[in-house]
């Protein structure tokens, strides 16, 4: 809250204040609010505890003229996907005590819709931009980020000019394929999100191939079955029609989101399928959703706050400077719920 001096004279809160609060030199001061090099971590907590106390808000045209504007924007395919609240929560936890606010851009699947989004934070000055699975290839990718400070979450990049954060998919298909394996599973199946225009860099080409190399691995490549649909929920009731009307039927399945095996349940329950004891379901996200008691959805968590926080991390130290690129792989764990049993 503002002090009571400050609010008997009624006057916006300053950085000056703040400096003279917290004890330190004004320029100081001005480097922790632009996340800036050459300050300690207790001066750091110091000027941000004064920042809350005094209840300071930087003035948003000051920081547009001074070419900051404390925001960035996050371009999300969907808001449908609850793992993408999980993304989110993330990379506030690093971007609010830093002083940014998050600016959410539902950007739809194609490149051109998402490419708008994109241009869209540019036109607003936002000092840096936050992209989940972008359709777009590498190249284009870096011409924006020459633009705009940039990170990827989900994309597998290995650009030189490019930050990404992503999960190992390969190997999460891998644990995906064992395990049913190893429940007696020998007719697997996986929903693939190949409806979309995708590039070998997105996670569900990299989920697939993984998929595959695990199930010839197996000595399974004849038995397995790819079901092209698309990752949301109606494309998993979708799928689950299309896994119903497969002779023989596959024993499980693998629905490469939650968000798809969500859709897959719901139809196979429409249906009088039963699961798991006529159809196994693995999901992969670990979205809140798969958790709860009478979901309990086998799946794979592939750390979507550790994501997010990782991806605000790139960001804060690009728009600090960093020029360098770094690609983050984050390892998956599995997790075996109520949705599989033994074939």
């Amino acid at each position: 809250m503002p002090s009571e001096d400050q609010g008997k004279r009624g006057t916006r809160v300053t950085i000056v204040d703040v400096a003279r609060h917290a004890g330190v030199s004004v320029a100081a001061a001005s480097k922790v609010l632009r996340n800036a090099y050459g300050t300690s971590d207790s001066m750091h907590h110091r000027v941000r505890e004064s920042m809350r106390e005094l209840g300071y808000r930087p003035h948003r045209a000051a920081r547009g003229m001074r070419g900051s504007t404390f925001t960035v924007g996050l371009m999300l395919p969907d808001i449908e996907n609850p793992f993408f609240a999980v993304l989110t929560a993330g990379l506030m936890q690093v971007l609010e005590p830093a002083g940014y606010e998050l600016l959410i851009g539902p950007a739809g699947v194609t490149v051109e819709s998402q490419k708008r989004v994109l241009d869209g934070f540019v036109d607003y000055q936002m000092d840096g931009a936050v992209l989940v699975v972008p359709r777009a290839a590498d190249p284009q990718l870096e011409e924006d980020a020459s633009e705009i400070p940039t990170v990827l979450i989900g994309r597998h990049s290995d650009s030189s000019r490019l930050d990404s954060v992503a999960s190992d998919d390969a190997d999460g298909a891998r644990q995906v394929v064992e395990y049913l394996t190893r429940l007696g599973h020998r007719s697997i199946a996986m929903v693939s999100n190949r409806k979309l225009v995708v590039d070998e860099h997105l996670p569900e080409s990299v989920r697939l191939e993984g998929f595959l190399a695990a199930m010839t691995a197996a000595g399974l490549s004849r038995n397995l079955r790819v079901i092209d649909g698309r990752w949301s929920l109606e494309g998993g009731r979708e799928s689950a029609r299309s896994l119903l009307e497969l002779h023989p039927r596959p024993t499980a399945v693998f629905a490469g989101a939650d968000v798809t095996a969500f859709g897959i349940m719901s139809e196979l329950g429409d249906r009088q399928v039963s699961v798991p004891e006529s159809m196994s379901v693995v999901g992969y996200d670990n979205s809140p959703m798969s958790a709860l008691g009478l979901v309990s959805l086998t799946t794979v968590d592939q750390a979507g706050f550790e994501m997010g926080r990782v991806a605000a991390q790139l960001l804060l130290s690009r728009i600090a400077g960093r020029n360098k690129s770094s690609h983050q792989l984050i390892v998956p764990t599995f997790l075996a719920r109520s949705t599989t049993a033994v074939a």
